[in-house]
């Protein structure tokens, strides 16, 4: 069978807090207080009083003497801090205790030897379950166990192993040979059977301890019946329900045995836990012959592979280590809580609901209960708009779910500037010298490390991933790119890009190594490759998340149940029908929308046949992020409160219906039908504005994202341009409206970079950039007409780019215009873009608008929705606080018309200043400011002196174009 390398024992450490109990046990009191840190004023001139971040403090009373922590950001390291300082002043050293602790296989024995005694038999643990249970067998298995229980049962004795062979860790099986070995050396009190793999107490309890041990259960029904699944090893069987027949007067594994045709029931073996670590779903299998060769010959098992017997691949993606033969999946056990039987129903829906528990966008659809309409969200802009699990926590599930060690969460921060100064000529911030990081486990335990600075403290942060093996192998590292303002924002974006590039991998997992490589480095993530692959190896096998094949699709297109009047197929969507009148209040991107829907199956093998899925009486997203599916979210945007709509669209995974359905045989044999499809019926309930939205609606008529556009209106009929160019034109609302007014323009160009906006990360060319463009179309369309104000339009082009960078295709137009987009920036880029723009693109006006920061106090004291505050802002409800989450920076006048004088003094070009919303005359000004540039005399650019660096060029992408000659 090959030699297996020599095992080195883990060397055992203790906590200062283990070392305490040992020495004081229950003498030892910690008593924990809550304290209030210390902040900076977050709002300067205000002088607006802020609460600082809940820190705590643990006081150790010892029988002696007593200390106290410094304060800590959580409960644990307070304890473990006062636990060091009490052992200092003992003059006791950790380091030197750890010689004193039992060797790890003498700890073992002596475990094992405490787990068959008279005491343990009574107590209220797992293991003594199933003793208790045991001595209810008859004949020659009358009080024997089986030996692979022992690990997975006692979680003390299972750590011991680890520590003696860390493989245990990924592979709990080799727990077996220790504990056998262990058995051996206290054979005066553990009967062992050669060739078994079973261990019982050699002299018999007492019969009054047996007695008190199961008088409490002789009241239990004479037999339960529980619903398990079968797992078969091959995967061209299906998975299937079974019934277990569970007698009060035996013991469940007796059972398990006859469904997997074992006579003897010490063959079992047993998995760690699936799913929740306090759960009792657990994979019972039997022990391959191989197997019990190795381990009754040398007791030194290798690790076992899947080359080796009938391997089955669903049951050893679910456990995490290699299982063999057929296999049954059970809630079932014996817990802390209860010395009678636990026991639940595992439905195939149950089964279902486990799978896809093991994908990125699984876990987030199980967190909002609705598998076939949720998505994961490509985008986390509030605490308060994100509905269901955090990023950070779906993370941490998913690597509990494949094994994984819990992710390591770096935050660093770099504390914001106390002022802010634009040099002549440049636009350089003031450099900080001091940063600060923490770094964070998956499980809550952390440690600060570097730096001067106070992580929570007013600043910028970002935050590194780490992902590991649970034996520190590193697999995934992630280096963020982007910063926030908050250190819980950094962490939850961080962690939400891992999840959307690991999402991304599980929709193709069939994908190329070079191409998973330059995929994770578009997402700024290092895979270790050889790990990665070894970690997921078993997902192609398993999941099934293509879509529906073209045949299948035009099977469905030829149905007479589909309207022809309205198809997409590009999106999947067909047989739009929205009824109601149109109440004239729509959603739009960073607002709440809340429908209630039902999702039906529906087949049609010679017959139509519909069946209900899944459906909610409210269910609220947001809108603009992806957080549902993208034919549910093209078809919401086009309704308004009040109106219906019913639809067709293609069907998802097998595996996402299946975990939907209740009743799963019956729908798994509709979808044999030639043709499927899911149907929904949907009504929009109410939508609520996005928060500076509200905000800005609740002081000014009409809302001050239309004033800006009167603003560049009047701007243009004034100027009689024929030419201009939008930089940063999001979702088009500037054009889309230009089109409604007549003017001079001949010709109309949008650019934006593709990430962040024309349809909000990375849905460029998809469904919600499609039904924008449409609108346009049929505007440009129409208004090619006479009568029609926009007469004089003969093109409209839009670019997918930065605007950081020049393309000569767009030099000299008559009017640019950038409202509300340089926030968005980081200050430098904004700054950059200012230089590009004047120096290379040579607008003859560029109107530039941006919040004006002052005005923001009076904005969020007018919120009229307090109650919806994001919670961790909640302590700073008084405070200035930026309008957008996705805002990088809000200037001051001062900050703002320094910024544009310099600019337009160092490009020839002249500037006024004004805005919308408020008065130049009053305090604090406008509610967004306008710097209006005016070109003096020849650009710059025409002067051969004067070349445009390289570096600086890039041609746009066009992405959509309209030109009336083609009409």
């Amino acid at each position: 069978m090959g030699e297996t390398p020599p095992i080195v024992a883990k060397k055992t450490t203790h906590t200062p807090k283990a070392i305490i109990h040992q020495k004081f046990g229950g003498k030892a009191c910690y008593k924990i207080e809550e304290v209030q840190g210390i902040t900076q004023d977050g709002c300067p001139g205000l002088a607006i009083p802020q609460k600082g971040p809940c820190l705590f403090r643990c006081s150790l009373q010892l029988p002696e003497f007593s200390v106290v922590s410094e304060a800590f950001k959580r409960k644990k390291d307070a304890e473990q801090s006062a636990a060091e300082m009490a052992l200092q002043k003992l003059g006791f050293d950790p380091a030197a205790s750890d010689s004193m602790v039992q060797e790890p296989q003498d700890e073992l024995i002596s475990r094992l030897s405490y787990l068959f005694t008279d005491e343990f038999l009574s107590s209220l643990h797992p293991l003594g379950g199933h003793f208790r249970a045991a001595l209810r067998r008859g004949g020659n298995l009358y009080g024997l166990i089986p030996v692979s229980l022992f690990a997975v049962c006692d979680a003390k004795l299972g750590n011991i192993c680890k520590s003696i062979n860390p493989m245990v860790e990924s592979n709990p099986l080799l727990a077996i040979p220790l504990v056998m070995k262990a058995a051996a050396s206290v054979s005066g009190s553990v009967a062992t059977s050669e060739g078994q793999l079973w261990m019982g107490r050699k002299n018999p309890y007492p019969p009054e301890i047996i007695q008190s041990s199961i008088s409490s259960q002789l009241n239990s029904p004479e037999s339960i019946c529980i619903e398990a699944i079968h797992i078969p090893y091959s995967l061209e069987k299906n998975v299937d329900s079974l019934t277990l027949n569970v007698s009060s007067t035996g013991y469940y594994l007796d059972a398990i045995g006859q469904k997997l045709g074992l006579t003897d029931a010490s063959k079992i073996l047993v998995s760690r836990s699936v799913g929740k670590a306090s759960s009792e779903v657990r994979l019972y299998f039997s022990a391959p012959e191989w197997y019990l060769v190795d381990l009754l010959s040398d007791l030194n098992v290798k690790e076992v592979t899947s080359e080796e017997g009938s391997f089955n691949a669903r049951a050893s993606y679910f456990s995490g280590h290699a299982i063999y033969g057929n296999a049954i999946l059970a809630s079932i056990g014996y817990t802390w809580k209860s010395t009678d039987l636990f026991h639940e129903d595992i439905s195939l829906q149950s089964y279902y609901r486990l799978l896809i528990s093991k994908i990125p966008s699984g876990v987030y659809k199980l967190s909002r209960e609705a598998i076939l309409t949720a998505e994961l969200p490509m985008a986390f802009t509030t605490r308060t708009n994100w509905k269901g699990t955090f990023p950070r926590d779906l993370l941490c599930s998913f690597c509990r779910q494949h094994c994984l060690s819990e992710p390591v969460f770096s935050v660093v921060s770099t504390p914001s500037k106390q002022s802010s100064e634009v040099l002549s000529g440049s636009c350089k911030r003031l450099k900080v010298a001091q940063s600060s990081a923490e770094t964070e486990h998956g499980n809550g335990a952390g440690v600060a490390s570097h730096g001067n600075g106070s992580v929570g403290s007013e600043g910028t942060f970002m935050c590194e991933i780490k992902i590991s093996s649970k034996l520190q192998d590193l697999i995934i590292e992630y280096s963020p790119k982007d910063s926030y303002r908050k250190n819980s924002d950094a962490i939850q974006n961080s962690s939400l890009r891992v999840l959307l590039w690991l999402n991304t991998y599980f929709k193709e997992l069939d994908m190329p190594l070079e191409k998973l490589a330059s995929t994770a480095d578009a997402f700024n993530i290092h895979i270790c490759r050889e790990k990665f692959v070894k970690t997921f190896t078993l997902c192609p096998f398993i999941h099934n998340l293509h879509q529906r094949n073209e045949t299948q699709r035009d099977r469905l297109l030829d149905s007479k149940y589909i309207n022809q009047s309205y198809i997409m197929p590009g999106l999947g969507l067909y047989s739009l029908n929205i009824e109601g009148p149109d109440s004239g209040t729509s959603p739009s991107n960073g607002s709440l929308a809340y429908i209630n829907y039902v999702a039906y199956l529906v087949a049609e093998d010679g017959e139509h046949m519909k069946e209900p899925l899944e459906s909610k009486d409210e269910f609220e997203f947001e809108i603009g992020v992806g957080a549902v599916v993208p034919q549910l979210e093209a078809v919401v945007t086009q309704m308004s409160v009040g109106q219906s709509a019913c639809f067709n669209v293609d069907l998802p995974p097998q595996e996402l219906i299946l975990a939907a359905a209740g009743d799963s045989v019956k729908i798994f044999s509709l979808l044999s039908s030639k043709v499927c499809f899911l149907e929904y019926s949907i009504a929009l309930l109410r939508v609520t504005e996005p928060l500076e939205d509200r905000m800005e609606q609740a002081l000014f008529s009409p809302p001050l994202s239309k004033q800006r556009v009167g603003f560049a209106l009047q701007y243009i009929k004034e100027s009689s341009a024929s030419t201009l160019i939008d930089f940063g034109c999001g979702s088009g609302s500037l054009l889309d409206s230009l089109l409604d007014f007549p003017t001079s323009l001949a010709k109309i160009v949008g650019v934006d970079i593709s990430q962040k906006s024309l349809t909000r990360a990375a849905k460029l060319k998809g469904w919600k950039f499609s039904l924008f463009l449409h609108i346009l179309h049929s505007k440009l369309s129409r208004n090619s007409h006479a009568s029609e104000p926009s007469l004089g339009v003969k093109s409209a082009i839009l670019y997918e780019g930065s605007i950081t960078y020049y393309d000569p295709r767009l030099y000299g137009c008559d009017i640019g215009t950038c409202l509300e987009v340089i926030e968005h920036m980081e200050e430098d880029q904004a700054c950059l873009f200012g230089d590009v723009v004047l120096s290379y693109f040579c607008p003859k006006v560029l109107i530039v608008s941006t919040p004006n920061y002052e005005y923001n106090v009076i904005l969020q004291r007018s919120n009229p929705s307090n109650q919806e505050e994001d919670p961790d802002e909640a302590s700073q409800s008084q405070a200035c606080k930026f309008r957008n989450h996705d805002h990088k920076f809000e200037w001051t006048r001062e900050e703002f018309n320094r910024w544009a004088s310099d600019l337009a003094g160092k490009h020839n070009y002249s500037v006024e200043f004004s805005g919308v919303g408020g008065s130049a005359d009053m305090e604090p000004g406008f509610a967004s400011q306008i710097a209006v540039f005016r070109r003096r005399g020849i650009p710059l650019e025409t002067d051969n002196n004067h070349p445009t660096p390289v570096d600086l060029i890039r041609q746009y992408e066009v992405v959509w174009e309209w030109n009336r000659s083609d009409r």
